[in-house]
């Protein structure tokens, strides 16, 4: 059936979703409340295998951007190699996840969304929705207003369609972790190119690895129990943050500081959250999708997959479903169990970096032991999360 979907936010979830929807026939317009793209977001992801799974169900390729990352590895603050895994699995033609810069990756979606005549209108903040019997008609900041079948919130952590669609639904979770990063030149991190390297440290977490143009890409999570305001956050100049993270990492073994020293410009800070369970995805001809309805914290590398993921199977939902209504409920019941298995297992990763020193070292104790436990059985109990497959052209059965 031929739809004309509203879609609320242009982020990651928003043009997949754009995209998909095109590719199921279904007309889509985005609605983006800043007046301006992302294009200088300065952080960096990594797209694990499932992520780009997902993506060559939409014909997504992205293989022009960033590096491959087939392998990440654990350390301790002492210097210690607790382990090493596969970022995943590999897929068919030796495919393996992928970290890109956060801005190429929306640039990539947002002209491929626009390539194939979806409409995105900037400035454009969503205000109300309410269903017209027929239709959905929403409302926006500048006073204007559209209409379309259905709406779907791609909205992120603050969405508002969340809002309209389950007002008692809770808001994002703080997971008591700062997030700041940056890119780093003229040093090597002794680490081949491409590796993800996930440092536990004595007063900090750091990520880092190495692009093969030489460049070193890294983040880091310092512990903040009172969550900061975003003025406070603000406040915090580069050089202050340059000064707080040599401070926690300087005990460490490792290329931590040095790295930080040879950044140029570090990443302005900002918190971390997850969203814990949002009991009503949707109501009458709206929903929600992404990090409005799931968001899971940045420690496991899921969000932007999980996100991608929803778009193609809501997509498929609404092409292949006898109505909006039963497409809706089909999609919650092939996403739900997944998702909130994922965001509980950030959760717990995200738990680990935020110990303080005296737990941190029976932390690396467990870590070390459970790490030697799966290279001797070859078994990642992440798995789960990288294997799966959504077929684009496999018919969604009704659920309703």
């Amino acid at each position: 059936m031929a739809y004309t979907a509203m879609v609320i936010g242009a982020g990651i979830a928003g043009s997949a979703s754009a995209i998909a929807l095109h590719k199921a026939g279904i007309r889509a317009v985005v609605y983006e409340a800043y007046e301006r793209t992302a294009d200088n977001a300065g952080v960096f992801l990594t797209l694990a295998v499932n992520a780009l799974d997902a993506m060559r169900a939409l014909d997504l390729d992205v293989s022009d951007l960033g590096f491959d990352t087939p392998r990440i590895t654990i350390s301790s603050g002492s210097g210690r190699k607790l382990g090493e895994l596969p970022y995943g699995t590999t897929l068919s033609g030796g495919m393996v996840s992928r970290t890109v810069k956060r801005a190429d990756l929306y640039r990539a979606l947002r002209a491929r969304a626009v390539s194939s005549g979806v409409r995105i209108e900037h400035g454009k903040q969503l205000v109300d929705a309410e269903t017209t019997g027929d239709g959905v008609l929403a409302r926006f900041a500048d006073g204007t207003v559209a209409t379309g079948d259905l709406l779907i919130g791609a909205d992120g952590l603050r969405s508002r369609t969340r809002e309209v669609i389950a007002p008692d639904a809770p808001g994002a979770r703080y997971t008591g972790l700062l997030n700041t990063g940056g890119y780093a030149r003229g040093i090597s991190s002794g680490s081949e190119p491409g590796v993800m390297n996930a440092l536990f440290g004595r007063r900090c977490f750091m990520a880092y690895t190495s692009h093969p143009n030489g460049e070193v890409w890294w983040v880091a999570n310092p512990a903040c129990a009172t969550e900061p305001t975003p003025a406070e956050l603000a406040a915090i100049a580069p050089e202050e943050w340059r000064t707080r993270l040599t401070g926690l990492f300087r005990q460490d073994r490792g290329p931590a500081v040095d790295i930080i020293a040879a950044t140029d410009k570090i990443f302005v800070g900002w918190n971390t959250y997850d969203l814990p369970t949002v009991s009503r995805w949707h109501r009458d001809r709206m929903i929600i999708i992404g990090d409005a309805a799931h968001a899971t914290a940045p420690s496991i590398g899921q969000g932007a997959a999980m996100a991608i993921e929803d778009a193609v199977v809501l997509a498929k939902c609404l092409r292949d479903a006898p109505s909006i209504s039963a497409a809706f409920t089909t999609y919650e019941s092939l996403r739900r169990e997944r998702v909130e298995r994922v965001v509980e297992q950030g959760k717990r990763t995200g738990g680990w970096k935020a110990l303080g020193p005296v737990a941190r070292l029976p932390r690396d104790l467990v870590m070390s032991l459970a790490m030697k436990r799966m290279a001797r059985a070859g078994n990642d109990p992440s798995q789960w999360i990288y294997e799966h497959h959504i077929d684009w052209d496999e018919p969604v059965r009704d659920s309703s």
